[in-house]
């Protein structure tokens, strides 16, 4: 049973948790085109960016609700192989829930916080974007250094995590 947890923990988290940190990573990118395009109306491409924007968004907070199932799996399988009061899954437990709270309460919403001004149903009026094109496009650039900033922390949390699981410093099942 050892076995089949582990192997659906591992695959957990190759499938659900891989697609986010690309999808987060690759978000502030088409989001800041898609405000500069929008800032700039006519060319070509133009709404390519918005749409590739809003697909990453809808990735990132699909796939964070499956994302569930890896510390569940984890956990399982750690009770099974008798090690949950081991420093190393304690670790690791406590930064897949920062890098969950990272994901839920900060990517995400800054992510639709990006959106909303690409054309979504909180657009702006022609006027609102003649009076603050300069404004929006450096706005634009600040909400993207920002969320690259979170993911980078999000993508690090789970690095070290994916060396704690391998490595198990101080594991007495051996390495």
């Amino acid at each position: 049973m050892t076995k089949v947890l582990l192997s659906v923990h591992v695959l957990a988290a190759i499938v659900v948790i891989g697609p986010i940190t690309v999808a987060a990573s690759l978000f502030p990118r088409h989001a800041r085109q898609a405000a500069a395009s929008a800032a700039a109306p006519g060319e070509p491409g133009e709404g390519r960016d918005a749409w590739i924007a809003a697909f990453l968004h809808r990735i990132c907070r699909g796939y964070a609700v499956a994302g569930i199932a890896v510390p569940v799996f984890g956990i399982a399988t750690g009770a099974q192989l008798g090690v949950l009061t081991d420093a190393w899954l304690i670790a690791s437990l406590v930064l897949t829930a920062i890098a969950a709270a990272v994901l839920v309460l900060a990517i995400v919403p800054g992510q639709r916080r990006m959106l909303r001004p690409a054309g979504g149903a909180g657009a702006h009026t022609a006027a609102d974007d003649a009076a603050g094109d300069a404004a929006d496009d450096g706005g634009a650039r600040s909400a993207a250094a920002r969320l690259s900033m979170l993911t980078g922390a999000f993508n690090l949390l789970w690095a070290v995590v994916v060396v704690l699981m391998i490595v198990r410093p101080g594991s007495t099942t051996g390495a």
